[in-house]
């Protein structure tokens, strides 16, 4: 991957207003202190990250000011979300779309304007929707030596309307939370077997996620059984370790004040 490239982009979307930040090489982790917090339009900033390590990955904090963006899985014939995404098509819950764009394992991103809705996950129908508290990976960001590409740009503008394709989806439950968004309390079990069905892929992302939702609820909480059940989808101690240190990073930048914070970026 060019590292001219990688800043060349990462310049071009923060011209667009989308906040963008660094991850780890070849990963979806972020690699800034505060994961997704830190991301900016700075160019001083961005060029400072992307000139420092070449061999970064580019991410985009989604939910305004950047895009929304409907993430479809696809892990098998019988195991993605492509059969999801033609009912909102037929729905014409997809017409403001602006862009579809190729991920590494042959899934879909597709990017409307952003808002502030909240993150989902549709894990019957391999479908997640990324908004207010959530990343994506972008061009040209590689994973496991594959590239996400831009498969087409469509010249529209809109959002998408998460409420309305819950209930298109998932009619008999209750939008938004309870049906997507396995929000912690005292009870983590929700979310433990969550991650635990996590599929390869999706293992970081998903204890990220759900340990940056549990610590949202409780920032003193107990990680340990999201890192076992991090282990029985699969992720070794290295990559739960610096996930979870990754999430405990952002948390910890939740509570700083922002003058903090940003000394900690910069």
């Amino acid at each position: 991957m060019s590292s001219n490239l990688t800043l060349d982009r990462a310049l071009a979307y923060a011209r667009r207003g989308w906040p963008v930040f660094p991850c780890h090489p070849g990963e979806k982790t972020p690699a800034t202190t505060h994961g997704y917090r830190d991301a900016t339009t700075n160019p001083v900033q961005i060029t400072a990250w992307f000139t420092r390590r070449h061999d970064y990955n580019l991410a985009i904090a989604t939910g305004a000011p950047g895009p929304d963006v409907l993430d479809v899985d696809n892990y098998g014939p019988a195991r993605n979300g492509y059969a999801a995404l033609a009912q909102l098509r037929d729905a014409g819950l997809l017409q403001n779309a602006a862009a579809y764009l190729r991920t590494p394992g042959g899934g879909l991103h597709a990017y409307f304007t952003g808002t502030t809705q909240r993150c989902a996950h549709l894990s019957e129908h391999r479908l997640d929707f990324l908004s207010a508290g959530g990343y994506v990976m972008a061009p040209p960001s590689q994973v496991d030596g594959r590239t996400y590409r831009l498969i087409k740009t469509t010249g529209r503008t809109g959002t998408l309307d998460w409420v309305a394709a819950t209930r298109l989806l998932q009619p008999d439950r209750q939008p938004p939370h309870s049906q997507t968004d396995p929000i912690p309390g005292r009870d983590l079990d929700p979310l433990v077997r969550w991650v635990a069905a996590q599929p390869e892929g999706n293992r970081n992302n998903g204890l990220y996620w759900a340990a940056n939702r549990t610590l949202e609820a409780d920032p003193a909480a107990d990680l340990s059984p999201l890192a076992a059940a991090a282990r029985q989808a699969g992720l070794t101690e290295p990559e739960i370790t610096r996930t979870l240190d990754s999430a405990a990073r952002t948390g910890r930048g939740r509570r700083e004040p922002p003058d903090r914070q940003a000394e900690e970026v910069n």
